[in-house]
């Protein structure tokens, strides 16, 4: 059975319908605490702002990775600081021996000499990280923009080459024989004077690398510093489609709420009215 409803019952009921709609919005924008929750709700700004936060989404993982890159930069920079303290002790044993005139003492300095440089070799293969040693020939690869596809590294750190004693030009083997009887032996003072130049030539060259080093970490700390500000700059143009002016919202669902009590009212008004129709034919 069809019902006919007069045309202000009619009105008040739709103007009811649309406060109610209008009013569950505002509630779920200030639960959400966003006023576009879906495509729906402004297929525009839902994606713009979806497309915003899957780029910062995506800066985030290579940032993780730059964390990692500066790790394993400070790895072999720590290397070459214990590789020069290294050196630099050798270099004391050699010194000392320049002025040691009993050749047995030499021996035992020339044994000590050898076993430091030794340990050079041995800090340079642990210092390592990540499964990259930059001191062993190692190649760190560091990308800057997920969207970058013209080429797939922003930065390659590599040290071309194995530092070790040997590379670094102090080899123990061909320096010769500390000992000969004093000091005024041409030959063990000869020898010792090519260790001593040696050392300081390995320091140079490592003080160099350290330096390279550096430079690379300063670039990848800066494009952190960067990369943390982008994020941010993202995640606010997000909000910026999405976020309800909670203010506004609360404003606006008191409103509401009072315009349904209103329509409520004329609603019994209304019926009322038609009753009292009723009644006259009654």
């Amino acid at each position: 059975m069809q019902i006919a409803l007069s045309s202000g019952i009619r009105n008040t009921l739709l103007t009811i319908q649309q406060t109610t709609s209008a009013a569950t919005q505002a509630e779920q924008r200030l639960s959400t605490g966003l006023k576009v929750n879906s495509a729906i709700d402004n297929p525009l700004a839902f994606f713009s702002a979806a497309g915003l936060r899957d780029r910062s989404s995506d800066l985030a993982g290579l940032q993780d990775s730059m964390q990692q890159a500066t790790r394993t930069i400070s790895a072999a920079t720590n290397g070459i600081e214990g590789m020069k303290k290294l050196f630099e002790t050798a270099q004391g044993l050699a010194n000392q021996a320049a002025a040691e005139q009993d050749g047995a003492v030499r021996n035992t300095l020339q044994t000590q000499f050898n076993e430091i440089v030794r340990q050079v070799d041995d800090l340079m293969r642990n210092s390592g990280y990540g499964g990259v040693n930059l001191l062993n020939g190692g190649t760190l690869n560091v990308r800057f923009d997920a969207s970058d596809t013209s080429a797939s590294l922003a930065l390659s750190v590599n040290s071309g080459t194995v530092l070790n004693a040997a590379t670094l030009g102090v080899t123990t083997g061909a320096v010769g024989s500390w000992s000969n009887a004093d000091t005024t032996s041409t030959a063990g003072n000869a020898n010792i004077a090519t260790a001593l130049t040696s050392i300081r030539t390995a320091i140079t060259s490592l003080r160099s690398e350290a330096s390279r080093l550096g430079a690379n970490n300063a670039i990848i700390t800066t494009r952190q510093d960067f990369t943390s500000n982008m994020i941010n700059t993202l995640k606010a143009g997000a909000d910026d489609w999405t976020l309800a002016d909670l203010n506004e919202e609360g404003a606006k669902l008191t409103s509401l709420n009072t315009r349904n009590q209103i329509a409520q009212t004329a609603l019994a008004l209304a019926s009322q009215r038609d009753q009292s129709v009723l009644r006259l034919f009654s």
